[in-house]
């Protein structure tokens, strides 16, 4: 059983109680005695031949399927308590087992393809936070359009791979969502593809690099979320990457940037800072 992957859970506030990734090992199913009382957190893999022990267990409110087998992934529809859930590298062809779990508060997966419908997450009443990253055969995410006690998402793909997303209408779905974070992610719609964005009533936090999205989506954000923490991207960002060098990153996919120090470094900076006002009087008569 092995995993590459950091903690990547957005610890303020109370959206996670789920054990950091690398603590997965601690509640390996394989060294917990069957029947236990106390037990309450689970991981399962294709690997454990002890897996059946999770129907022992009275009080499981969390549970880790890593690499699981098909087998493994059905038989969630017995575990009807479960408070939070982490599915990681698993292709199932379709999540409605999923739609079971009425008391699933915490759902996160990671690398899950085969499937591209999620609205079998629209059964989960209690459902406060979310975690998709690298669904590679998803790129419609109208089915989370209902999610009323949504209060955390976050979509993301990897370094080397994008999340498509086909359009961004499903925001104005979920009115109680206070924290909004995208990774690597595609946009498949024209401007203003983020217009729907500014439904989200209760949008505390915005989390989103400079350089995911068209330049005029980042304007229209600045201008239709104001007081959002982390719409304050302004026209450019300073960057120093690992070599030493320090760069002015333009905002927006695309955008350019100039390096810092050189002869025409602020004049660029300049002109692009007048360039992105405009964007901002199109989006305020956009909006």
């Amino acid at each position: 059983m092995k995993h590459h992957f950091g903690d990547l859970l957005d610890r303020e506030g109370d959206y996670w109680t789920v054990v950091p990734n690398a603590d997965r090992y601690a509640y390996r199913i394989e060294s917990i005695p069957a029947g236990s009382e106390q037990i309450t957190i689970a991981t399962i893999g294709s690997d454990d031949s002890e897996w059946r022990k999770v129907f022992t267990f009275p009080n499981l409110e969390e549970l880790t399927l890593h690499g699981p087998s098909q087998e493994q992934l059905q038989v969630l529809v017995e575990q009807t308590e479960l408070k939070r859930l982490r599915i990681t590298h698993a292709k199932p062809k379709e999540i409605a087992f999923i739609s079971q779990l009425s008391q699933l508060e915490e759902l996160v997966l990671e690398y899950v393809s085969g499937f591209s419908d999620l609205s079998p997450l629209r059964s989960l009443p209690r459902l406060k936070s979310l975690h998709i990253e690298n669904l590679r055969s998803v790129n419609d995410f109208g089915g989370l359009s209902g999610l009323a006690c949504l209060r955390y998402l976050y979509i993301d793909g990897t370094l080397d791979w994008k999340q498509p997303i086909a359009d961004f209408e499903f925001l104005r779905g979920l009115p109680n969502l206070e924290v909004l974070s995208f990774g690597q992610i595609i946009n498949k719609t024209p401007y203003p593809a983020l217009l729907p964005a500014l439904a989200l009533e209760k949008l505390k936090r915005l989390k989103l690099t400079w350089n995911m999205l068209a330049a005029e989506e980042y304007a229209l954000l600045e201008v239709g979320l104001p007081g959002v923490e982390g719409v304050n991207w302004g026209p450019y960002t300073r960057f120093q990457y690992s070599s030493g060098e320090e760069w002015f990153e333009f905002t927006g996919k695309g955008a350019g940037r100039a390096k810092c120090g050189h002869a025409k470094a602020e004049q660029k900076c300049a002109e692009y800072a007048e360039k992105y006002e405009q964007m901002k009087l199109i989006a305020q008569s956009t909006i």
